[in-house]
């Protein structure tokens, strides 16, 4: 039983480390729709020919141990604002550091304008 309490210990903070790894926030700027998944949720560089801006989003992470991993995670939790608005698309706007971040992490910000894209 002992050899499984190390084990239960860093499962326990591995866990607590994902859930925290990114926040969010969203402002609704036009209509919002239905809640989606977030894996339905497209990014765009470019805005597509018919859409509807739904609102704004943003969200950050403190826990990527490269750049990349960082901005993995704030774009999963910036995908997941836009759905909690029933966006279907994010228009990416920026990409930036986070000043504050913890010790030996690689903060990222991004920012986008929730979209849906198609018909009514």
């Amino acid at each position: 039983m002992s050899r499984q309490r190390p084990f239960l210990v860093l499962l326990m903070f591995a866990t607590l480390a994902l859930v925290a790894c990114a926040s969010g926030s969203a402002i609704v700027t036009g209509t919002k729709r239905a809640p989606i998944t977030a894996e339905l949720v497209k990014l765009y560089l470019e805005p597509p020919s018919d859409f509807e801006v739904i609102g704004l989003v943003s969200a950050s992470s403190d826990i990527g141990m490269t750049e990349q991993s960082s901005v993995d995670y704030a774009t999963a939790e910036l995908k997941n604002q836009a759905a909690k608005l029933g966006a279907n698309g994010v228009i990416l706007i920026s990409i930036g550091d986070k000043t504050s971040t913890v010790a030996g992490g690689i903060g990222k910000t991004v920012q986008g304008k929730a979209i849906f894209v198609g018909g009514n």
